[in-house]
């Protein structure tokens, strides 16, 4: 099942930006078979059956993560996003900050100040970039010592993903936006070569999705439809379920694709695969950026529903089936 790919995605730290060591890793994993490979000048890697593809399949390997953008005097760190997500969703994890000149340093995000024994206020504050920092785990007590260390601005920052298959089938980790739907597309690489072979698709993972200008970079000329595999949202006023695939009508860009949509509906039903059909109201993905941009070919939305999205995620490992199902159903009509 693709949850071995999933956990091994999970496992290499990608955040935007810094996404190369993954890239590297999916490409080895695919070289020994039969497809055309290539990497954009910008680093996300096209895996495809055929030199001019009708169809592609899209996810995102990059993740939320963060950039050194301050040391401090009294030796800790200071914050850039990478990413939008909500300061208090990640306070209180453990992370590593990667320097240029390789080094590896432990730390935690945490609220400036967070002693509950001598902050009163520490309930009520609002958590923000501004009076959050990272607490090295490393003896340093000013500036000075942590530029000893080799870091430096700019940095990356990783937070740990925390993965977890539970007995009920859960996975939960962080970055299931958008890792979940990257290991399904590398399992269906790896295992259904023979079926693939024949058709003419593509396979794109995508390296700046978080950021929101990965995409349309590398589109091949040839392409007819994009389907974009990316989380579902769950949530109150939407219809995401996390054991089912969503099936995105609307983002935040407008409506995708209605004949491509109906189209994935279709074999949905015909199909017994457990999907919903939603709207999502705060949502970008790849498509959005596609969208924008003119190009003139069909675009789709489909993906496991995440539960807590950008923070604490958690999907199920039947919306990874489904998502898979859906995809493969799919790829058998070109």
């Amino acid at each position: 099942m693709s949850i071995d790919s999933i956990k091994k995605l999970v496992g290499i730290p990608s955040p935007s930006g810094f996404t190369d060591k993954i890239i590297d890793m999916i490409e080895n994993e695919l070289k020994s078979l039969n497809y055309f490979i290539t990497r954009t000048y910008k680093g996300s890697l096209i895996v495809s059956t055929d030199p001019n593809p009708t169809l592609m399949i899209m996810g995102h390997i990059d993740t939320l993560g963060g950039m050194v953008s301050k040391i401090t005097t009294t030796g800790t760190l200071r914050l850039s996003q990478l990413g939008g997500y909500p300061a208090n969703s990640f306070e209180g994890e453990y992370l590593t900050v990667y320097t240029m000149n390789d080094k590896n340093y432990r730390g935690t995000f945490l609220l400036d100040n967070p002693a509950v024994h001598v902050n009163k206020d520490i309930k009520t504050i609002e958590r923000n970039m501004g009076n959050m920092h990272i607490r090295l785990d490393a003896l340093v007590t000013c500036k000075k010592d942590v530029e000893e260390l080799g870091i430096s601005i700019g940095d990356f920052v990783v937070f740990d993903p925390r993965f977890e298959l539970t007995e009920s089938g859960f996975i939960k980790s962080r970055f299931m936006d958008d890792k979940a739907c990257a290991g399904v597309m590398l399992d269906i690489l790896l295992k259904e070569s023979k079926l693939l072979k024949d058709k003419k698709v593509a396979f794109y993972f995508s390296n700046y999705e978080e950021v929101g200008h990965a995409c349309p970079a590398g589109l091949p000329g040839s392409l007819k439809d994009l389907l974009i595999a990316d989380m579902g949202v769950v949530g109150d006023g939407v219809a995401g379920d996390e054991t089912k695939v969503s099936i995105c009508a609307k983002d935040s860009a407008g409506p995708y694709d209605l004949k491509f949509r109906q189209k994935l509906e279709k074999l949905s039903s015909d199909q017994d695969i457990a999907y919903t059909v939603d709207v999502f109201p705060f949502y970008s993905s790849d498509g959005t950026a596609v969208l924008r941009s003119g190009k003139d070919v069909r675009v789709g939305l489909i993906g496991p529903g995440v539960s807590a999205s950008h923070g604490v995620e958690r999907t199920h490992k039947n919306g990874i089936k489904a998502t898979r199902q859906l995809i493969m159903a799919l790829i058998a009509t070109y």
